[in-house]
Formats: C-alpha cells, sequence, structure tokens
C-alpha cells in the first residue's frame, strides 16, 4: 500500500479541511499531468495572472511542480543593485522575490512549503529607494474546492541573503507572522 493511501485512510472521519485535503490531494495524485493557473487578487476585486503551475506525480508519491511566472503584467524596478519584478497596486508595489537555492519542488498532500517558498514577495511604497526584504510576503496555501488559496504572512527575507543552515523550507510557521486583513493591496492569492 502506498504512503500516500495509508495517510488518507488514518484521516479523521470528522475534520472536513482535512477530507478537503485529500480530495484535492487524490484528484491531483492520479492525474498524469496538470496544469493550473496563479492569480493574485487585490482589494479592489482585480486579479493579475502571475503564473502558470505544472504539476506531474512522481513514483515516490509526490507531485513535481514547475512554477512559471508570467512577467506581462509585472514591471521592471531596479532596487539595491538587483533587478526585480514588480506589480503596482494602490500605494504599494508588490516584487516577486525569487527562492535563490536548489530546492526539490515537490508538493504533497500535507506539504506544500516549496510552493509557497516559489511565490515570495515584498512589499513598498513607491516612494521608497530601494529592495525592503524585511516587508516579505509568504503566501501561506490552503487547499479550496478548485486548487488552493493564499493568504499573506509577514516574512523577513533577509533569512535567505544566505544558503539556509538546515534542509528544509527556511520559513517555517515560527518565523511568519498573519498579517490582517486589507493591510496589503493584494490580499489573497489562488491557484485554480
Amino acid at each position: 500500500m502506498s504512503g500516500r493511501r495509508r495517510w488518507l485512510q488514518g484521516l479523521p472521519g470528522g475534520s472536513p479541511v482535512l477530507l478537503l485535503a485529500a480530495c484535492l490531494w487524490a484528484h491531483v495524485a492520479s492525474a498524469q499531468e496538470s496544469t493550473r493557473q496563479v492569480h493574485l487578487h487585490a482589494r479592489d476585486g482585480s486579479r493579475v495572472l502571475i503564473a502558470q503551475l505544472r504539476l506531474a506525480p512522481t513514483a515516490e508519491g509526490s507531485t513535481r511542480f514547475v512554477l512559471s511566472m508570467d512577467h506581462s503584467a509585472f514591471t521592471d524596478h531596479f532596487l539595491s543593485m538587483r533587478e526585480f519584478k514588480c506589480l503596482p497596486g494602490g500605494s504599494e508595489i508588490l516584487c516577486h522575490v525569487p527562492y535563490p537555492y536548489a530546492q526539490p519542488g515537490t508538493v504533497t498532500g500535507t506539504d506544500v512549503a516549496w510552493l509557497e517558498h516559489s511565490l515570495l514577495f515584498m512589499f513598498k511604497t513607491p516612494s521608497e529607494f530601494g529592495a525592503k526584504l524585511w516587508n516579505g510576503v509568504y503566501w501561506q496555501l490552503r487547499p479550496s474546492g478548485q486548487g488552493w488559496v493564499g493568504t499573506p504572512q509577514a516574512v523577513d527575507l533577509n533569512r535567505i541573503g544566505a544558503p539556509p543552515d538546515k534542509p528544509g523550507p527556511p520559513f517555517r510557521p515560527a518565523l511568519r507572522d498573519d498579517m490582517p486583513a486589507g493591510v496589503r493591496w493584494f490580499e489573497r492569492l489562488t491557484i485554480e
């Protein structure tokens, strides 16, 4: 019996969040390959396509992902001696910060941290000079009926200025803080 099946059989029957995650995982894992769109949703109700996500099951029982950013809505900003792809929004600018180190590019039914680390951003105001890496945005993903929904959490991206000293995703839950609703112009991320 595969690890995925053992995990699904061990789910408590009364947990709708875990059951929803299990259903989504079963759908992703059973497909030969699928492609999803990644959107950022703004406070004014608009949404911006930012990437395509390709998913393919692996022989080990995980799912490999390839995130291809769509920079057509982004503008180039040269901040702190480095080029960033950024989205203007309301009174702030949201810039994609690619994770700079090798990572496995896989997710499982219970762990999507490497995908979350591929979707790191920082925000700044248009009048601020330079990159504000302490204003990092980490999109914590939760399963939804159609895919995943991300809510913004605050992180200090300076933590990834040097290679991590431990294996695994560096932004563990203890290093992230929830952001109050309505603080960021882009308040939600979806993968469908």
